[in-house]
């Protein structure tokens, strides 16, 4: 997974299933990777960046097994918040579906 733009890392799960970001005017992103991936311990995620560093839009944030993901059972969907959505006029998200690194998911205003 890769960073949707250039911020710093606000938080970081001890089990590198979630990451936190905030960009330079103020945005807050939450990636989850998967449904219930908490319960694999950090098993599958390896995060290439700790709370505190500074990133640039297409720096690698984790990585993660689908694999491993699937042999537990679990969906590997992603789940992206702006957890300070309400200090936007309008927040705008994309239908869900298979996206890359050049796919706008969400667009604020």
């Amino acid at each position: 997974m890769r960073a949707p733009f250039d911020g710093t890392i606000i938080a970081l799960q001890d089990t590198g299933h979630a990451v936190g970001m905030k960009s330079g005017d103020g945005v807050e992103l939450l990636i989850h990777v998967g449904i219930d991936t908490v319960g694999l311990n950090g098993k599958g995620f390896t995060p290439r960046v700790k709370t505190g560093d500074t990133v640039v839009k297409g720096q690698e944030l984790l990585e993660f097994s689908l694999e491993t993901i699937h042999a537990a059972g679990l969906a590997s969907t992603v789940a992206v918040t702006v957890p300070n959505a309400a200090q936007f006029q309008s927040v705008k998200t994309a239908e869900p579906g298979t996206a890359d690194n050049n796919t706008v998911i969400i667009t604020l205003e």
